[in-house]
Order: structure tokens, then C-alpha cells, then sequence
């Protein structure tokens, strides 16, 4: 019991630098009493003492602002910095070297009976105000980002952002792999459709910038399977002749930007213009007469 309960204590120290002694964690940090009070009451569960699990993991509740049913099942090393406004459900399971921040909610989108809530397993980091809905499996290494909602399964090693949640970086190879896109031929047509990704990396991912790369890998690969088609058409039809697709250049589109350039410009005069009622206005003289 009392090696659990360091082991608890040095998971805190190595994941929040405010910590300082061992005192201080042990009597000022909500996430810690939480876990704490949660083993008591999961042993309660088991053991089918229901009422007296659930009054306990009430008061716990009261205490630290943390809402943990006493039938889930949490491993070791689990961590809640912050901790108020965290909720995990009933059939939730927790593995090893979890992290979850404030605000944090581990639910259920059914109301029948059975498996219902998440599973993450080792190693899963969950940001402050993200929610996790459903009985799907968030892999190990996972990151959930702040306020992101996620209702699907999650690879592991991947980072999910936003609502709903979208995988923006995964442990797995990429789309380029997959499709065996060469860099230089993708570079040519990110360049003839006038795409930038605008120095977006890996630490920075952008789902949007990612979509359009995969749209772009797709036409690459369609591409290649046209040009592959052509020619064996050429091979089996002599008569066969292969039309050229027309080229995109930037000529095409100059009448349209500059009919967008001309409209904002003279919308900018009209809003500049002095006003004929401007009583700072001076008169404007008449024509000469030719008489």
C-alpha cells in the first residue's frame, strides 16, 4: 500500500515541475486525494458493497471536484493535474502512466447497460476540457488535444485536435507512403496549384493543410494510373491519340483577380471620398465660358 502510494507521489513529481516535497503533493493536490479515496471505493465495488462505494466516491466528489464512478478500472501511475470538473464513467478503463488534465470527461453515449465508455490505454495524455464519448479504445501514446471531442477510435502514438476530433499526427506512415508519391512530382503540382502549406511541421499540424496534401497525393495517384491507362491503350489501339489536359497558369486567372483588385479599389476611393455636405469642403469653380 504504501509503495503504491510513493509511486503515486514520484508520477506527480516527474509530470508537474510545481511540485516540490513530498508533503506539499501529499496534502495539496486534489488529483492525488482523488485517486486515493477511488481505490477505497473501486475495493468497496468489488466486493458488492454498492451503496457504500457510491457515498464515498460522493464525498470524494465533494472534496476535490472530481467525479470518478467506483466501478472503473484505473491503473497505475494515473495522474490528474488540475483536477476539477473531471468525470469518468462506469465502465471506463485506465491504463498505466495516464494523464488527464482539468475538465476532462470520460463518458458513455448510450444508456444501456454494458461496455460504454473509453478505454485508453498506456500512456494516453488528454488535455484540459477534451471529451472522450463512446466504448472505442484511445491507443497508447495517444494525445487528446484541449476541448477536442472525440467520438471514434484513436491509433496509437497519434494526436487528435478539435470537434470533432481529427487525427493530425500518428505514429504510422503517412498517405505519401502509402501511395508512394515521389517528393519532386508532388512538389510540382503543390506549386501548379498554388498551394502552400506555409511552413507547417510536424510539432505544428495543421488539418487543413493535411487535407489538402492528401487531396493533392490522390491526384497524384490518379495521375499516375491516366498515364499508365493512356499507354497501354497506345499499345493495343495504333490509331489511338492522346489528348493533352490543358495547362493551369496564372493567366487564366488575371481577369478575375483583376476585376476583384478594381472593385475593392473603388470601394476604397467612395469610402475616402470627401462628402458633398462636408461643410469643410471648398467650392469647386465653374468652366471657363468659350463666349
Amino acid at each position: 500500500m504504501f509503495q503504491r502510494l510513493r509511486e503515486d507521489i514520484n508520477s506527480v513529481f516527474e509530470r508537474d515541475p510545481a511540485a516540490r516535497n513530498f508533503l506539499e503533493v501529499l496534502t495539496n493536490y486534489p488529483g492525488l486525494h482523488a485517486l486515493l479515496l477511488h481505490r477505497c471505493s473501486h475495493w468497496l465495488w468489488k466486493k458488492n458493497l454498492k451503496w457504500l462505494s457510491r457515498t464515498l466516491s460522493t464525498f470524494s466528489r465533494w472534496l476535490t471536484g472530481i467525479e470518478i464512478h467506483p466501478g472503473a478500472t484505473i491503473g497505475r501511475r494515473f495522474f490528474i493535474d488540475h483536477g476539477m470538473g473531471v468525470v469518468i464513467g462506469e465502465t471506463a478503463l485506465v491504463g498505466n502512466n495516464v494523464t488527464l488534465y482539468q475538465g476532462v470527461t470520460l463518458g458513455g453515449t448510450s444508456w444501456n447497460k454494458g461496455k460504454r465508455h473509453p478505454t485508453l490505454e498506456d500512456g494516453v495524455i488528454v488535455g484540459a476540457g477534451a471529451k472522450i464519448l463512446g466504448p472505442f479504445i484511445v491507443g497508447a501514446g495517444a494525445k487528446i488535444g484541449s476541448n477536442a471531442v472525440v467520438t471514434k477510435e484513436v491509433p496509437p502514438g497519434a494526436t487528435v485536435v478539435g470537434i470533432p476530433g481529427k487525427i493530425v499526427k500518428r505514429a504510422d506512415p503517412d498517405v505519401e507512403e502509402a501511395l508512394d508519391v515521389d517528393p519532386a512530382r508532388r512538389e510540382a503540382i503543390c506549386q501548379k496549384f498554388g498551394f502552400d502549406a506555409y511552413g507547417v511541421s510536424q510539432d505544428m499540424p495543421d488539418p487543413v493543410a493535411r487535407s489538402m496534401q492528401a487531396m493533392l497525393d490522390h491526384m497524384h495517384a490518379v495521375d499516375e494510373r491516366i498515364e499508365h491507362m493512356c499507354s497501354t491503350l497506345r499499345k493495343l489501339d495504333g490509331d489511338y491519340r492522346e489528348g493533352r489536359l490543358p495547362a493551369l497558369r496564372n493567366e487564366d486567372f488575371a481577369d478575375i483577380l483583376d476585376e476583384h483588385d478594381s472593385a475593392c479599389s473603388s470601394v476604397e476611393k467612395r469610402s475616402t471620398a470627401p462628402s458633398a455636405n462636408d461643410s469643410d469642403s471648398e467650392p469647386t469653380a465653374p468652366p471657363p465660358s468659350n463666349s
